[in-house]
Formats: structure tokens, C-alpha cells, sequence
């Protein structure tokens, strides 16, 4: 069965992975390989294991374009998130036997070096036996 995992994150955290001072501490080089060290043997246990089926990181809110239709012509805003709004950082997709397994693999996740966030597990549509 198919499971998202799904880590938010705000302007403020891609700003201090940028390195740059702001409400939040900035991030040194060193931290950002932490970060990107434990994210490959991360990635890598779960390609072993055979549950990855997809993991991407999204560009900082400020690169966000919403689309709305109103009155049947399309409006365009860009970049629309306050700086402290939590929105969708980065997900990942694993396909394993249980909700069980898949909050287990969230845990992993969210013990790794960094600011520390929460992360959703939620099961892909249309992949669930029953719940």
C-alpha cells in the first residue's frame, strides 16, 4: 500500500537553509551536510528495502503561483504564503504493508538533523486494501 509522507516548512526555514539571519538561526554548510547525509542513507535504506517509490523537495514558498477561478476567468497570485505559514516542503512516497510501517518510516524521518517539523502520513487514494 502506498503512503505520503509530507513535511511542511515555512519562508523563515528555506531562508535559514540559505544561510540568511532572520527569525530563526541560519544554517551553516556543516548542517546543510548533515541534513543532505542523512536524507541519502535516508533514501538509500528505503531503495534497499524496496518501499521508495518517489521523494521531492519544493522550492521556497516565495516561487509559489496560486491559481483560482473566479467568475469563470482564472487569477493569478503570486507568491502568497506569509513568511511564518507552514505549506507543503517536501514529501515523500513509500510503499510498504501497513499505516504501522509507514508511521514507522515517518519517525526515521523526523529524527534526522534539522529544524524538527512534523510529518504527515496519510495513505495514497486508491492504494488501500481497507483502513
Amino acid at each position: 500500500m502506498k503512503y505520503i509522507l509530507m513535511i511542511p516548512g515555512t519562508q523563515q526555514d528555506y531562508n535559514a537553509m540559505a544561510g540568511n539571519e532572520g527569525e530563526q538561526p541560519s544554517l551553516s554548510a556543516q548542517d546543510m551536510a548533515e541534513i543532505d547525509e542523512f536524507l541519502l542513507a535516508f533514501n538509500q535504506e528505503l531503495e534497499e528495502s524496496g518501499e521508495f517509490v518517489d521523494a521531492q523537495g519544493l522550492a521556497a514558498p516565495v516561487h509559489t503561483r496560486r491559481v483560482e477561478l473566479r467568475e469563470g476567468a482564472p487569477v493569478v497570485t503570486d507568491g502568497p504564503y506569509a513568511e511564518t505559514q507552514e505549506i507543503l516542503a517536501g514529501y515523500w512516497i513509500v510503499d510498504c504493508a501497513s499505516f504501522d510501517r509507514a508511521t514507522e518510516i515517518a519517525a526515521k524521518l523526523g529524527s534526522g538533523p534539522g529544524p524538527q517539523r512534523p510529518i504527515d502520513v496519510r495513505p495514497v487514494a486508491g492504494s488501500e486494501p481497507e483502513l
